[in-house]
C-alpha cells in the first residue's frame, strides 16, 4: 500500500466565481477509489473561492484574501465532508502553512497527526493556515506546500491535478504541436526560473510552481504525477489500473 498526497488547485474546484461541485464530487469519488488500495491525502486549493461565494471581497486586498479564506474553509470542508460521507468516510481538518516545514517540532506534530488520521481510515484535508500565513496567497505557492507536504508524511508520490494536463516541451497555448513529457527524470534550471502564469482568476500559480515542487520531490527521490483535474481519464488509468496514457510522470531515480 502506497500513501498517496493528491493536490488538487484552485482552477479545478472554481467555476465563474463559486465552487465547481461536479469536478469536486468527481474528485471524491476517485479519492474513494483510490482509498481501496492506498493511504490517500488531500491537500485542497479553493478556500477563498469558497468564500468569495459568501461575501463578494475584493480579492486584490490581502486582508480581504484571508478573510475570504477564512469564510470558505468551513464552507469547503462542509462540501467535502457531505460527499465522503456517502461512502462512510470521515474527513479531517488539517490546518498548515510553509513556515510549518522549517520547524522540526512542528515537522513530527503534523506527521503524528497525519498517521493516526490514516491508520484510522480517515482522509486528512490539508489545506493552508491561510488567516495567518501571507506567502502561499501572496506567491501562490500551495504546489510547493503540497510537496512539503508529501516529504515530511514519508509518502511515496504526489499528484497535481491542475488546469495543467501535462508539461509540454514548449508552451501549448502559443504552439499547437507541443508535445508532451511523459517522462521526466530531471528538470532544466532555466525552467524553474521562468515567470509565474496563473491561468485563472482564484489561482495563483502555474506550471513553474508545479515544476518547483517536482524538482524538490524528485531531489528526494520521490515520484511526482501531474495531470488534469477536469477529465480524471489520465490519473484513473495511472493510479488504479497502472497505465500511463497521458500526464507527465515526474519519475526519481531510486
Amino acid at each position: 500500500m502506497k500513501r498517496v498526497v493528491v493536490k488538487v488547485g484552485s482552477a479545478v474546484l472554481t467555476e465563474n466565481g463559486s465552487i465547481a461541485l461536479e469536478r469536486l464530487n468527481s474528485l471524491v469519488d476517485f479519492l474513494v477509489e483510490l482509498k481501496k488500495n492506498h493511504e490517500v491525502i488531500l491537500v485542497s486549493s479553493g478556500a477563498v473561492a469558497a468564500g468569495y461565494t459568501e461575501l463578494k471581497l475584493d480579492r486584490s486586498i490581502l486582508k480581504n484574501k484571508q478573510a475570504l479564506a477564512s469564510i470558505g474553509q468551513p464552507v469547503l470542508m462542509k462540501k467535502y465532508a457531505k460527499k465522503f460521507a456517502q461512502d462512510n468516510i470521515i474527513t479531517a481538518q488539517v490546518l498548515v502553512s510553509a513556515a510549518n516545514f522549517n520547524k522540526p517540532d512542528d515537522i513530527t506534530r503534523i506527521k503524528n497527526t497525519v498517521d493516526t488520521l490514516l491508520e484510522n481510515g480517515v482522509i486528512p484535508i490539508v489545506n493552508e493556515n491561510d488567516a495567518t500565513a501571507t506567502d502561499e496567497l501572496v506567491l501562490g505557492d500551495n504546489d510547493q506546500l503540497s510537496a512539503y507536504m508529501t516529504k515530511h508524511t514519508a509518502s511515496d508520490i504526489l499528484i497535481i491535478l491542475s488546469d495543467i494536463d501535462a508539461y509540454y516541451d514548449s508552451d501549448p497555448r502559443q504552439n499547437p504541436h507541443a508535445k508532451i513529457l511523459k517522462i521526466v527524470n530531471n528538470i532544466d534550471s532555466n525552467e524553474l526560473n521562468k515567470e509565474v502564469s496563473p491561468n485563472n482568476i482564484f489561482a495563483t500559480g502555474g506550471i513553474v510552481t508545479k515544476l518547483k515542487a517536482a524538482n524538490y520531490l524528485l531531489a528526494c527521490g520521490t515520484d511526482m504525477f501531474l495531470s488534469s483535474g477536469y477529465d480524471l481519464g489520465n490519473v484513473k488509468s495511472f493510479m488504479l489500473e497502472n497505465k500511463h496514457i497521458g500526464g507527465t510522470y515526474f519519475k526519481a531515480k531510486k
